[in-house]
């Protein structure tokens, strides 16, 4: 694939032992994937890690190497648990520093709550070279490292620093999807899928099966970053289940049958 049409993407670490434990359900996950999909980044993998430095650092490194991206949620609170900037600036080489603009900043919003004390002032905290990310709802900033973007774990503050950062990530073009149905098993396909896959060079097809009115059935996701190339790997698959007279259903079939 040419390297203007490549897929950017990105990782996604969510940390917290609370996550780990069920007390918490993650709704990061969803809304990460789906404003990265908006800007034509590709969410490739997500690893839910608990707040110990060393799972952190091993984490950081492993996936921003392979990635064209990494965010991180959770973990960079005013709390003694409140650990990312730390292990982040571990996983980088580079030391902690309290950088003065998110200073001013925190000393801005707690002037009439109650003041900058030295558990808020945590949220100043920084890998040392570090840029900031707004967050326009509590005050305490995101964090940007080259690649490396951290932020909060609280859903609705997540969401506006990635409002801040829209139109402002390098990426590839969007990567467009089309799904067709079909009532037959997965095995039956399998030569089928993997070939026409194979066929059409920037294609990817997802098999997602399911059982409704007593028979099997299966959605197959077609993704591409070229319409026509998408276009024609889909008259191709549909073609091929037409060869093993199984019909298809362009838009999918819907599994729970509603």
């Amino acid at each position: 694939m040419a390297e203007s049409s490549r897929i950017y993407t990105a990782a996604l670490i969510v940390i917290g032992d609370e996550i780990l434990s069920g007390r918490t359900h993650d709704k990061n996950i969803a809304q990460v994937a789906s404003w990265l999909g908006i800007q034509g980044i590709r969410m490739s993998e997500v690893r839910v890690v608990p707040d110990v430095t060393e799972a952190i650092v091993e984490a950081v490194n492993t996936l921003r190497a392979r990635n064209d991206y990494l965010f991180t949620t959770g973990g960079i609170g005013p709390t003694h648990d409140d650990i990312t900037v730390d292990a982040v600036a571990e996983a980088l080489g580079v030391g902690v520093v309290v950088h003065p603009d998110a200073r001013a900043i925190l000393e801005g919003y707690y002037e009439t709550r109650g003041g900058l004390n030295e558990a808020r002032l945590r949220m100043a905290r920084v890998p040392d070279g570090a840029v900031l990310i707004p967050n326009r709802y509590t005050g305490a900033p995101g964090i940007r490292f080259g690649n490396i973007f951290l932020m909060a774990g609280v859903p609705q503050i997540t969401a506006g620093m990635l409002d801040a950062l829209s139109g402002t990530l390098e990426g590839g073009h969007q990567l467009l999807s089309e799904t067709v149905g079909c009532w037959v098993q997965e095995s039956e396909v399998a030569d089928l899928l993997r070939e026409t896959e194979k066929a059409h060079a920037s294609c990817q097809i997802g098999s997602y099966p399911f059982w409704r009115e007593g028979k099997s059935g299966a959605n197959f996701v077609i993704r591409s970053v070229d319409a026509e190339d998408l276009a024609a790997c889909i008259r191709a698959l549909i073609r091929g289940l037409e060869e093993m007279d199984r019909p298809s259903f362009p838009g999918g079939i819907e599994p729970s049958g509603s």
